[in-house]
């Protein structure tokens, strides 16, 4: 008798283990890859702050790495029992403060944007990516998806400008190989400007690949591009 209870009990226990485990490991299609421009983010009412290292390179910047269902919906806040912690990502952290910069105010070093972006997103993806990895991925994706040279090359620059979306758009996907999805927002006279740029990867975080499904938002036909 006492065998048989023993036996109930650990049963119990791996179903429960099981469940919980059920329960974090997520399902997801593919990431979407977001970089935004920091002059847009800065040029608004709002403003922006530059970080506690100082002011970021004029350069895009990562915004996150978000594990989305082909439908358009997506999980979020998957895992509550592993928070970030810092000292997982130590040998990334000049990489992140460089590639992946709060603007956000009040000024900080970080942590709080990074933070928020792996508890939010990163652990629906844990199941295919530790911490280390979901950020090491983004950085990765971030050094071979050079949106401002590609942009560049394309003679649209970075100074105040106004640019056709359909060039863009363009740009970015000859230069890539799938479509793009442009994401605007508003300087304090209400001109359109280019904002964010989302790029579709596989659930695997490595291979850019044809969005099943884009976002929704409206950019203007000719958008500015300014300068930072």
């Amino acid at each position: 008798m006492e065998a048989q209870l023993n036996i109930s009990v650990l049963t119990k226990l791996f179903l429960v283990q099981f469940l919980l485990a059920f329960c974090v490991a997520q399902d997801f299609d593919f990431f979407y890859f977001v970089q935004q421009w920091p002059g847009s983010y800065c040029d608004t009412d709002q403003g922006c702050c530059y970080p506690s290292n100082g002011k970021p390179a004029s350069d895009f910047g990562i915004h996150g790495l978000w594990p989305t269902n082909n439908d358009g919906s997506y999980p979020s806040n998957c895992d509550s029992s592993n928070p970030f912690d810092i000292s997982k990502i130590s040998d990334l952290v000049s990489r992140m403060e460089q590639d992946w910069p709060s603007l956000a105010c009040p000024s900080s070093s970080g942590t709080t944007f990074w933070s928020h972006e792996w508890e939010k997103h990163g652990t629906c993806s844990e199941s295919i990516l530790d911490q280390h990895g979901y950020f090491k991925s983004a950085l990765d994706l971030k050094d071979n998806l050079d949106l401002l040279q590609i942009l560049q090359s394309a003679g649209i620059q970075a100074g105040g400008g106004s640019y056709s979306l359909s060039s863009i758009k363009n740009a970015i996907e000859s230069a890539i190989g799938s479509t793009p999805w442009i994401e605007c927002n508003t300087d304090g006279s209400g001109n359109s400007q280019l904002y964010q740029i989302y790029i579709c990867v596989d659930a695997s975080a490595s291979n850019i690949i044809e969005c099943p499904v884009m976002q929704t938002g409206k950019c203007s036909s000719s958008v500015q591009f300014p300068s930072f």
